[in-house]
């Protein structure tokens, strides 16, 4: 399994790629919408690229309740640790 510091290390590589923001600057406290930009249709993407990066499948209105990257990366890890045993 890999560590929440893995797991936030790829969040912030999809989130940079799809909203096309410096990796550097994505802090844990960041609102994927209010602080990174993230549009409806931008925050659709992510969730896609998280399940594409984690190999998970997510429940698309519970993943799109998760606001700031240290919560993406909580969920991500419980959705990664259901899925793939721990």
């Amino acid at each position: 399994m890999p560590s929440n510091d893995e797991i936030r290390e790829r969040i912030v590589n999809v989130t940079a790629t799809v909203l096309s923001v410096d990796a550097a600057d994505i802090k844990n406290e960041h609102d994927f919408a209010a602080d990174l930009g993230a549009e409806s249709l931008q925050s659709v993407e992510l969730v896609a690229g998280f399940e594409e990066e984690f190999e998970i499948e997510m429940d698309e209105e519970e993943a799109l309740s998760v606001a700031t990257v240290r919560g993406a990366v909580e969920y991500i890890a419980k959705v990664v640790v259901e899925q793939h045993g721990s």
